[in-house]
């Protein structure tokens, strides 16, 4: 099977995992600690049951929404994921010349391997620019800066890394280690790099190990062997938003919220967007799945700001329940980290096709053609 093929997100899931290291596929797929959050993002999709409306002829669908005053043509947006050259050749750029051709919107992590005005020149489309304040004020503000300059519409600002979660299957497999320099210390590790070639010559090709060019220290840009130890020394706290803002000057998106308060805190400290993730379960083991904890964030905030969701997202029936409950939209993450693994810009286009067609299906099966028109009544939560 190739990924032009791929029937499900489970399948450009294996096709992935058959093209990359395990260490790789693992740094997509895995959670913290004992990934119960991980598999309870999924689960919580699954335990929602739709009430559908019978008798309903079907029609064309409206999968439009706007999100910050700008129009996507599909209700779910691709989500920042760190190190994406490691997936593929150019990671970022494919992935967000996807998106720009489905019509929707890219966000471009930090933590890229392509700078960030490649991959702005990529896309066709939105690109908005996740933000963490690693290396300090000054070097966020040079990000700010050229995230600006190279026309992104909104920044993204996550606040719940402040130290990174403990990903053992990342530790079991040497993630350290392969990166580290040392051969001694890499030799128990390589096996698995070794038995995937195609992906070791195109990773060689693309210039191998990356920095990160979009975090700009005194020395250069930031090896990516210092991103962790950085990432724990880079949390936010609520103060920090004003001087951002400042800096920014345009539409900030927090990301990262888990309850109420923190939603009304967000509000209060001027986003114009809100996401309910937990970082796809790579964080805090143990918190509620982002479905469970969407209506509480919905109903603080009310119309005032457009809540979005990530998290467990693997059918376009997720992406409509999440709707139902009250998100504008949704992130999604590992669905198209998948396609880009397996494939490349080739497997991020089916990824959104795949999900794009679930979309429709569901909707019609549920008799309403306007993913506006979506409420809990059209699931056993209403």
């Amino acid at each position: 099977m190739n990924a032009r093929r791929a029937v499900s997100i489970a399948d450009l899931r294996e096709l992935a995992r058959r093209r990359v290291p395990r260490a790789v596929f693992d740094y997509i797929d895995g959670g913290a600690d004992a990934e119960i959050t991980l598999r309870a993002n999924e689960r919580a999709f699954e335990r929602m049951r739709f009430r559908p409306r019978s008798a309903v002829a079907s029609a064309p669908c409206s999968l439009d929404v706007t999100v910050l005053g700008t129009r996507f043509a599909l209700p779910f947006l691709l989500a920042p994921v760190g190190s994406s050259r490691l997936f593929f050749p150019r990671g970022e750029c494919a992935a967000a010349r996807a998106a720009g051709a489905a019509g929707t919107g890219y966000i471009l992590s930090t933590l890229s391997g392509c700078r960030m005005e490649e991959v702005k020149a990529a896309t066709g489309g939105t690109a908005w620019y996740q933000l963490y304040i690693i290396g300090g004020r000054e070097v966020a503000c040079r990000a700010i800066d050229r995230a600006k300059a190279a026309g992104y519409s909104a920044l993204v600002v996550t606040i719940d890394t402040s130290v990174a979660g403990m990903r053992e299957r990342d530790v079991r497999n040497g993630a350290k280690e392969l990166v580290g320099g040392n051969p001694l210390a890499m030799l128990p590790y390589l096996g698995s790099v070794l038995a995937r070639p195609h992906w070791l010559v195109d990773f060689l090709r693309d210039g191998g190990l990356m920095r990160f060019p979009n975090v700009e220290l005194e020395s250069g840009p930031m090896p990516y062997l210092d991103a962790g130890s950085a990432l724990g020394e880079s949390s936010v706290d609520w103060r920090d938003l004003s001087w951002i803002a400042e800096r920014w000057g345009g539409p900030i998106v927090v990301k990262g919220v888990h309850t109420a308060d923190d939603a009304r805190r967000a509000v209060d400290a001027g986003a114009r967007a809100i996401v309910v993730s937990n970082h796809g379960g790579r964080q805090l083991d143990g918190v509620a799945a982002t479905l469970d904890v969407l209506p509480e964030v919905v109903a603080a905030v009310g119309d005032r700001v457009d809540v979005l969701i990530d998290g467990g997202i693997r059918r376009g029936g997720d992406v409509v329940k999440a709707l139902c409950l009250g998100a504008r939209a949704v992130l999604i993450g590992r669905a198209y980290a998948y396609g880009l693994a397996a494939a490349g810009e080739i497997g991020v286009t089916r990824a959104i096709e795949i999900l794009r067609a679930d979309l429709v299906r569901t909707l019609n099966l549920l008799g309403v053609h306007d993913v506006r028109a979506l409420d809990a009544s059209y699931t056993d939560a209403g």
